[in-house]
């Protein structure tokens, strides 16, 4: 920690101060804190919380208690199943910006959650590096989810405004038993396909003069080639620590638990940044007709 000289506290000797703005002593406590904040921007201050408290030395590397079955919601956006969302444009207009806007900041706000329940669920046993790692995800998702609700407030809507779908927790949930199973769905398939559609959505809206929403997304498809960087390599840790093939083993993963069709074309070059290779995911895609 920058300025401060007597190192990090001794967990050892650590009370009930440092449970405030619900982080609690663990990092179980501090991620299941998150994980049950309902309002957004409640969640995104215990995420950022969580992720200060955890750098400054305040956490103990701990699991003490469990992951809630599923995060805390606020009253709205009115979830909906996939199939029944209104279907969106391509972003030309202001209308069809602001629903594609929502779209994301739901996403980021479940993305907090995930990464968060990954740490605080699957973090026992595992090297201090793997709750660095997902706890450094979700205070990025935090700062995506807030730039995209303050630019749709700029916009005059804001989070909340359109129905959403829970999709994403859904997969969280068919995986709460596997970390390999999460990490295969999660990072290395659902997040490796915001690399493939964001930089074409980036240049829609550079196209139709909204250079500020362009800019958000161009450092939202930054970081997440490092968060499939991270789920990618705890993979491949995991999975060769278990006596796993990685490749065969997330083959056998994805066709188990992807309920979705992956289809091309694959942004190869950002994929090959996060050490996502070719050969997993050809291997699960749909081979369009030729």
């Amino acid at each position: 920690m920058m300025g401060d000289r007597s190192g990090p506290p001794d967990r050892r000797h650590m009370d009930d101060r440092h449970v405030s703005h619900g982080v609690g002593r663990s990092v179980a406590r501090a991620a299941r804190s998150v994980l049950l904040a309902a309002e957004p921007l409640a969640k995104v201050k215990a995420a950022r919380a969580a992720a200060r408290a955890w750098r400054r030395g305040e956490l103990v590397h701990a699991f003490d208690v469990a992951m809630p079955e599923r995060p805390a919601r606020p009253q709205r956006p009115e979830l909906v199943p996939a199939n029944r969302m209104p279907k969106r444009g391509r972003g030309g207009s202001e209308r069809g910006r602001i629903a594609l806007l929502h779209a994301l900041a739901h996403i980021e706000l479940g993305a907090i959650d995930l990464a968060f329940d990954m740490a605080g669920r699957f973090g026992a046993g595992l090297p201090q590096a793997f709750v660095n790692d997902w706890f450094g995800v979700g205070a990025d998702e935090a700062m995506h989810f807030a730039l995209l609700d303050r630019r749709l407030r700029s916009l005059g809507s804001c989070y909340g405004a359109l129905p959403a779908h829970d999709g994403l927790w859904e997969a969280a949930d068919s995986t709460a038993h596997d970390p390999l199973a999460r990490l295969a769905i999660v990072p290395m398939i659902l997040e490796a396909r915001g690399l493939d559609v964001t930089p074409a959505t980036v240049e829609r809206l550079e196209r139709a003069g909204d250079i500020r929403s362009g800019r958000i997304l161009q450092r939202i498809y930054t970081d997440e080639i490092r968060h499939v960087a991270a789920g990618t390599k705890w993979f491949a840790m995991l999975a060769e620590s278990g006596g796993f093939e990685p490749r065969s083993h997330f083959v056998r993963l994805t066709k188990t638990y992807f309920r979705g069709a992956l289809k091309p074309p694959f942004n190869d070059s950002a994929r090959a940044q996060a050490g996502l290779s070719h050969d997993f995911y050809e291997a699960v895609a749909v081979q369009e007709d030729v």
